[in-house]
């Protein structure tokens, strides 16, 4: 194929314009980080969370720093953010630092920190219910997470969701373009939108009718669990409003948003201040 002189000045002008937005891009990482240093060596009691900037609809467009937070929250335990593209030795975000030590993994985090602090919120649990939570947690996180994934990334405008503004177009789309790979790769991403779905309302029914009526998944006090549910649930419920599945929420599931209000109230006081301008 022969490219005239306008093609070669459009793929000029297209390149000068992605190096540009590369240049911006780095340029807010450079600055956001100053914005607040990870101390290397700290023996105070404090737990540094390095996630994402907040969002302007929920604190993160990611369920995992919402969880990883509620828990600290339930726990009691001192936290402070670090808001920074500062990925684990994983890969992954969020994860923590604590005492000079880095635990990437929200779940391996909040075990880590079970042993360190003392703490258990499946204290109240029988040994069968911490086996239902444990359930919970793992269809929340490998196949709810991919269902409304797929959604997001895929079979919708990945841009209609709430993200942080440092986080430029481009980026998101790019990101779009790795959660496909990813998902097909899973499993999840082989499925129609139909059968996805579908999958995705069988997962609420299951939360929906396991909640009834109680305060949180177990009775009156809540466990990881509901840290995790809550953490999935908010990107559809405040999130999300816009998309099928918050409807299929407010139509045929409202306990589930009782739930997200339930654990916001109890929770997150500061929520609205603390959300992106």
């Amino acid at each position: 194929m022969r490219l005239t002189f306008g093609d070669t000045r459009l793929l000029a002008l297209a390149a000068g314009a992605i190096a540009v937005g590369v240049v911006l891009f780095l340029n807010a990482s450079r600055k956001q980080r100053k914005r607040k240093k990870l101390p290397y060596k700290d023996e105070s009691d404090t737990v540094y969370v390095v996630q994402i900037p907040r969002g302007k609809k929920v604190p993160s467009p990611s369920p995992f720093p919402i969880k990883l937070e509620t828990y600290l929250r339930i726990a009691k335990i001192p936290y402070e953010n670090v808001f920074a593209r500062k990925f684990s030795s994983k890969g992954k975000i969020p994860w923590i630092r604590h005492r000079g030590k880095d635990v990437p993994d929200s779940q391996f985090a909040i075990e880590y920190l079970n042993e360190q602090f003392n703490v258990d919120l499946e204290a109240h649990l029988t040994k069968e219910e911490r086996a239902m939570s444990r359930a919970f947690l793992k269809m929340v996180e490998e196949n709810l997470y991919w269902a409304l994934a797929c959604y997001r990334f895929i079979h919708d405008d990945v841009r209609k969701a709430d993200y942080p503004s440092v986080i430029p177009t481009w980026a998101l789309l790019l990101f779009g373009r790795r959660i496909k790979k990813y998902a097909w790769g899973q499993g999840m991403g082989r499925h129609s939108v139909e059968e996805i779905f579908h999958i995705t309302k069988l997962d609420f029914e299951a939360i929906s009718d396991y909640l009834g009526d109680k305060k949180f998944l177990f009775g009156d006090k809540p466990c990881v669990a509901d840290c995790a549910v809550f953490g999935m649930l908010v990107q559809v419920v405040f999130n999300q409003t816009y998309s099928p599945h918050n409807a299929l929420i407010k139509n045929e599931f409202p306990n589930l948003e009782r739930f997200c209000w339930t654990m916001r109230n109890a929770f997150w006081p500061d929520w609205d201040q603390i959300l992106a301008a």
